[in-house]
């Protein structure tokens, strides 16, 4: 339910970032794996091959343990970034080679700054020259995809239409979380939905069981206590979100960039000790009991922060609505791997 961490899950593909290169190639890793060889194929998409490789790369800061978990994020990652490259360049969308050049004398710098030599850090990275210019090409092709879609026109509507995402509000929520098990999506919604009423029925009994003399604001405050506590406990017997040691307690987290847009989306549009209906993102079916927002400040598009932040969560939604339109269109291949 938490976005990708980019970090870990491909920072190497953002090499071209400022502070990624060496900040990646300083900080303590897991233990070495052997690199597999550069012609081994893990997935094609509509013929095009994507490498064992580039995988690896998207392991190498994962620890051991955890590394045959992560490798299907890593791999759809790579997937969904060739369905989209494969897109614009269907749109033409071209890249001169000066700027790649601009961009790689910037890494350089950055290397030398940081007393680094470029050549021996690519070689951490498991990354040639040509493959970070490939990688670079397609970054740039994608910023440049982004910065005519979004005219300032396009960001300051999309700013003016979600004020939440933009001025720090912040929603604290709990959550229970069933995955599809054998695709049966309509299962578990059943299961959810009735787990549902089971927690407003537990709910509503502390309710009749209170002095009918009880106030409105007092009555109120007990049943928020009691829709807390039910759901808290369901969350501990019956979701697979590690958070159910907590009760499904997210803590505080905004409307953009923490979570994924179904589960955001559906939990600010709940009011404190609400619940929500189950709620389908990629990870499974959520029910969603919200318990407190924090209102957020008065921004301005016009604060060069605000609108940088506007232009990346734009971009993140464009993204989405490629691979919506065109992923399912994909021919995706993946390739059995040898034991």
């Amino acid at each position: 339910m938490f976005q990708q961490n980019r970090s870990v899950l491909m920072g190497w593909i953002v090499l071209f970032s400022a502070g990624v290169l060496t900040a990646q190639a300083t900080q303590n890793s897991p233990p070495k794996v052997e690199p597999p060889p550069r012609d081994l194929i893990a997935a094609r998409v509509n013929g095009q091959a994507i490498l064992e490789l580039a995988v690896y790369r998207g392991l190498m800061r994962v620890p051991p343990h955890r590394r045959e978990e992560a490798r299907k994020d890593v791999l759809n990652f790579l997937i969904d970034n060739t369905v989209v490259d494969q897109y614009l360049l269907q749109l033409k969308i071209a890249v001169d080679a000066k700027e790649v050049d601009d961009h790689i004398l910037k890494v350089k710098k950055e290397a030398t700054d940081e007393k680094k030599d470029f050549k021996k850090l690519l070689e951490e990275l498991v990354i040639n020259e040509d493959e970070l210019r490939t990688e670079l090409t397609a970054a740039l092709r994608w910023d440049k995809f982004v910065l005519r879609q979004g005219t300032d026109k396009v960001l300051q509507d999309f700013f003016k239409g979600n004020l939440e995402m933009f001025n720090g509000s912040q929603m604290r929520a709990r959550h229970i979380l069933m995955p599809v098990a054998d695709g049966k999506k309509d299962e578990t919604v059943v299961k959810l939905s009735v787990l549902k009423k089971k927690i407003e029925d537990e709910a509503a009994q502390v309710l009749a069981n209170l002095p009918a003399t009880t106030e409105p604001i007092a009555r109120e405050k007990e049943r928020a206590k009691a829709l807390d506590q039910a759901f808290a406990q369901a969350a501990i017997k019956n979701s697979t979100c590690p958070s159910s040691k907590d009760g499904g307690d997210l803590g505080f987290f905004p409307r953009a960039g923490a979570m994924v847009e179904p589960f955001a989306r559906a939990a600010f549009a709940l009011k404190p000790y609400q619940m929500s209906n189950p709620v389908a993102t990629e990870f499974g079916y959520h029910l969603i009991l919200a318990v407190e927002y924090k209102a957020g400040k008065d921004v301005k598009f016009e604060d060069k922060q605000v609108k940088a932040f506007v232009q990346e969560v734009y971009g993140e939604r464009l993204r989405a609505a490629v691979l919506a339109a065109y992923k399912s269109k994909a021919k995706i291949e993946f390739v059995e791997r040898k034991k």
